[in-house]
């Protein structure tokens, strides 16, 4: 996944698409998210006085919501499902094996709380496409194929 560097020309440009409505904030965020991978302190700064919000608005929003990160990720984004269903067939375990085996990698981690493939679990998705009955071994072989394809 490739994203480009903040820019405020840029920034500004996507929140004039949204006529700088402030009702739209998640929308704007959510294409932020899309363009640069994560919500910088800039962006939350730019966003605030464009928007004619407060920056504790802002940053309020964004800390609410899971898919809006403070921090750039890594190249890939491995999601791990941790909900019930998940949980009952082995994510917390399969998480643990994550975390431990992508240490130093590239690689951002994150728990979410369902990808609506529950009777496939467990499930993560990478980089967008959803993978299900993940054990350790198949979570290495996904993980693997990345490299094929430039990791």
């Amino acid at each position: 996944m490739t994203h480009e560097p903040y820019d405020k020309k840029t920034a500004s440009d996507i929140v004039a698409s949204f006529a700088a409505r402030p009702e739209m904030l998640v929308q704007i965020l959510h294409a932020f998210v899309d363009r640069f991978a994560w919500i910088s302190e800039d962006a939350i700064r730019q966003l605030a006085l464009e928007l004619n919000l407060s920056r504790a608005e802002v940053h309020g929003v964004v800390s609410y919501y899971h898919d809006f990160r403070t921090e750039a990720p890594g190249k890939h984004i491995v999601k791990i499902c941790e909900a019930e269903a998940c949980q009952a067939m082995g994510s917390r375990k399969l998480s643990a094996y994550a975390a431990t085996n992508l240490d130093g990698e590239d690689v951002t981690l994150e728990p979410v709380y369902c990808l609506g493939n529950c009777a496939c679990s467990p499930a993560i998705m990478v980089d967008g496409k959803t993978y299900g009955r993940v054990s350790n071994e198949r979570f290495d072989e996904i993980m693997a194929s990345l490299g094929e394809s430039g990791r």
